[in-house]
């Protein structure tokens, strides 16, 4: 057992990858081409009124056209709009390219101005795919290396000169390289972390409103089979009537099939009404024990070759609590039985333990259990040793995303789930509850 796949839910087709796009919109390229060249002006203009001597005007030339040409983006094109990676890529190396020329007039690599090659990619490494971010570091790596050998010398202050020998120059590259490296990686790794967070919590509040959606077509099936119960009774009433006072053989051969009909519209209702068998909605909200585990396992009980077994157990003398039906609770244990069902060699055990303070669900297969590097990640998103295609009894794709939906589900209700290896071999996964949490007594947890 090593994760949960979410096929069947309608979110196979969602992939990590469409978090990872390129997500970088014109105006925040434009506010930050803004920033740099606010910070630039501000440098040159305090070492300008501080006596340094240095090609000002070239330099303040290369920040004039970095600002024509951020005006010109600005203006020829929405600020929401989201550029493709090649073109968020060329006009952040543009950037990376404009300030190796500042640098290159200003003393090289020696700089220490040279920290502000990182704004652009790191700027990449947060919005756009692992191919760009990968060609925007390289290219500041290629020019911090060249900014080491080819180089104006540094502003001097009263003729006064300083020229750091290759070697400080090439000390100073390699610190912005390791820079670029490690930040961009660091920030990478973040915005990798949240998008695949982000994207699992919207694939667990789709399948938690499918399985609400279906909660709630199951109160209105009961309540209509019990509503349509009266008037189809009448109608089998009057029909019997009809087919005994039938004037012509015709007649009654519509009145029959009209009784016909009618205990077939009543055999529907019946097995409408068979699961839940309630008549309302107070009553289909509720559910014992037994009717929990009988759901959850019902799906699996027909796969070949595993036997899916259920037990209720309670403490001596304590009465077995009516629960509430919560989607949630009923799709992440169905998920959990589906997993192990998929990895068991023979059997999965779905045990239910109650007590005056508790209420317990334990899904254990005799399977080669969880693999250690998937054990020590369980519970986050992504998490799969599947190779992405069907596989195991069910068929289902493993996405990763099955484990963290069923575990937030449950959480949400109050659950603490726990999981780990079986003795000698095989997995488990348990929730528990405060028996208070889930048991009927009130209002619906949901009100």
């Amino acid at each position: 057992m090593d994760d949960l796949g979410v096929a069947g839910w309608g979110v196979e087709g969602w992939k990590l990858a469409d978090a990872r796009g390129d997500r970088l919109r014109l105006r925040t390229l434009v506010t930050l081409r803004w920033m740099l060249i606010s910070g630039e002006v501000m440098v040159f203009l305090t070492a300008l009124v501080a006596g340094l001597q240095a090609p000002f005007i070239l330099c303040f030339a290369v920040i004039g056209a970095g600002a024509w040409v951020n005006l010109l983006t600005s203006v020829a094109s929405p600020g929401q709009r989201l550029m493709g990676g090649w073109e968020a890529t060329a006009q952040l190396s543009f950037d990376l390219g404009r300030m190796a020329a500042l640098l290159f007039l200003t003393g090289g690599s020696a700089n220490p101005f040279m920290l502000m090659m990182l704004a652009p990619v790191t700027l990449g490494a947060a919005t756009l795919a692992s191919r760009s971010v990968a060609a925007l570091a390289a290219i500041a790596t290629a020019l911090a290396i060249l900014l080491a050998f080819v180089h104006m010398p540094l502003p001097s202050w009263r003729h006064v000169t300083l020229e750091p020998p290759l070697v400080m120059h090439l000390a100073y590259s390699v610190a912005a390289v390791t820079g670029v490296v490690i930040i961009a990686g660091t920030v990478r790794q973040a915005a990798e972390e949240s998008a695949r967070m982000a994207l699992a919590l919207d694939l667990t509040q789709a399948v938690l409103a499918r399985e609400q959606r279906l909660s709630a077509l199951g109160a209105l099936a009961a309540a209509a089979a019990h509503e349509l119960g009266t008037p189809l009774a009448t109608i089998s009433i009057v029909s019997k009537e009809l087919a005994r006072e039938a004037p012509t053989p015709s007649v009654k051969d519509d009145a029959e099939l009209l009784i016909a009909q009618a205990e077939r519209c009543r055999e529907i209702l019946r097995r409408l009404t068979d699961a839940p068998d309630a008549a309302s909605d107070e009553v289909h909200e509720r559910m014992s024990l037994l009717q929990l585990v009988h759901e959850v396992i019902e799906p699996h009980t027909d796969v070949k070759g595993v036997r899916v077994e259920a037990i209720v157990s309670g403490a001596p003398g304590v009465v077995a609590p009516d629960i509430w039906r919560m989607p949630e609770v009923l799709h992440a244990m169905t998920s959990f039985v589906e997993n192990a069902v998929d990895f068991a060699e023979s059997e999965v055990l779905v045990t239910v333990r109650f007590d005056g303070e508790q209420v317990a669900v334990e899904v254990r297969d005799d399977g080669p259990g969880f693999a250690p590097e998937v054990l020590a990640k369980l519970g986050e998103p992504y998490v799969t040793s599947r190779p992405g295609v069907a596989s195991g009894r069910t068929g289902h794709v493993g996405m990763g995303l099955g484990f963290f939906i069923a575990k937030t589900l449950l959480e949400r209700t109050g659950a603490v789930v726990t999981f780990q290896n079986g003795r000698p071999r095989g997995a488990v996964v348990a929730a528990r509850w405060p028996r208070a949490r889930i048991e009927v007594k009130g209002a619906s947890p949901h009100a």
